[in-house]
């Protein structure tokens, strides 16, 4: 932009950079009054090169990603002794895979990556901005990241894009390994170091600008990178989410009784749901978000814009008892591609049941003693 003596009304002026061009020019005047600028020349501005940690995080949010940050690949000790201390108290007894072998593994980078330097972590918001739809008296309740697809391929094929541009951006080869919440990596220790959020006492991990609403996923690198610092940020005296748990899962700050846990209850236990916790369940059929719904952090937040997780059909709140009927066949149409498969047809009918029991409308009888 090259002006002499240009008059130019307004609060304002726009300037216009190009990614293309090696020289920016920067528009300078005098200010005559509020409302009248003229420019009087133009200063070239040699363009900014910015680091391989910012091209990186540009990248992955290029990418859909909400948050970006980057960590040490150092071991996680204080949440490899946390978890090994869960296992030994019981307290997550009834997922057999989740041995001490694994929390040793999620916890110490070098063993999955026997050359990490550093970790990428990432996040991505399912929160949109639609309510629960409106359901029949006989309806259910789904956790949120459930209403919409299946977030692990999702997430994965974007890892994937991620770490294969790696290599342009940095100018060499690159080692890496992609995690999702599937695998044997400590995603929210990884996303706390990173600055992504803080620990929830509902352990969940808050993030300043998408509450808890996040699913995370991890690059484990060779390439040593500058780290991001930790938030200083922790919940101070808060403890609703404690309070709110009907089942008393959260048996102190930061400690979770997984055998307490509704969305355990609801989508990992193969076996009955023990009588005494079938009244504290209420209408949930499929995980839990009270957590989640009482915390002050998830009030004011950006909503998701991942059309991959807007809510199927009626996965909000479901009608309760047309599950009741689905086939094998007609399940696995129904929730192809759903987190939801992973209760299995047996496991949400058991859901199912115990809903309309705690609901009590005599209506559903019937349909409970076929």
């Amino acid at each position: 932009m090259v002006a002499s003596q240009q008059r130019i009304t307004h609060f304002t002026t726009t300037f216009y950079f190009s990614s293309t061009s090696n020289i920016e020019y920067l528009p300078c005047g005098f200010m005559y009054n509020l409302y009248d600028i003229i420019v009087t020349r133009a200063i070239p501005m040699k363009k900014i090169k910015l680091s391989p940690e910012q091209t990186i995080k540009n990248y992955g949010k290029s990418l859909g990603f909400d948050l970006v940050g980057i960590t040490s690949a150092k071991p996680f000790l204080r949440d490899e002794k946390a978890g090994i201390e869960r296992i030994r108290s019981g307290m997550m007894d009834g997922i057999p895979w989740y041995t001490e072998e694994r929390v040793r593994k999620a916890n110490n980078p070098n063993i999955l990556l026997h050359d990490a330097k550093s970790i990428i972590s990432v996040a991505i918001s399912y929160m949109t901005n639609k309510s629960r739809n409106s359901a029949p008296d006989l309806s259910g309740k789904v956790a949120r990241y459930a209403w919409g697809d299946d977030y692990h391929d999702l997430i994965k094929n974007r890892l994937k894009k991620f770490v294969q541009k790696l290599p342009s951006i940095m100018g060499k080869p690159v080692n890496t390994r992609i995690f999702v919440d599937d695998g044997p990596m400590n995603d929210r220790a990884a996303a706390e170091r990173a600055g992504l959020g803080w620990f929830g006492k509902n352990t969940n991990i808050l993030t300043p600008t998408h509450g808890s609403w996040v699913i995370l996923g991890q690059i484990i690198t060779n390439l040593e990178l500058k780290h991001d610092q930790p938030l200083e940020k922790n919940c101070g005296n808060c403890v609703r989410c404690i309070d709110a748990c009907p089942t008393n899962a959260i048996v102190s700050p930061f400690v979770i009784d997984n055998t307490r846990c509704i969305s355990f209850l609801t989508i990992e236990l193969r076996e009955a749901i023990p009588i005494d916790l079938r009244p504290l369940i209420g209408d949930w059929v499929f995980g839990c978000d009270i957590c989640q719904d009482v915390c002050p952090v998830n009030r004011d937040i950006q909503y998701s814009l991942e059309p991959a997780f807007q809510q199927r059909h009626d996965f909000g709140a479901p009608a309760l008892i047309p599950l009741l009927e689905l086939t094998d066949d007609e399940f696995k149409i129904r929730f192809r591609n759903s987190p939801i498969k992973r209760a299995k047809l047996i496991g949400l009918q058991r859901n199912v049941c115990v809903a309309l029991g705690n609901i009590g409308d005599k209506f559903a009888v019937p349909a409970l003693t076929k």
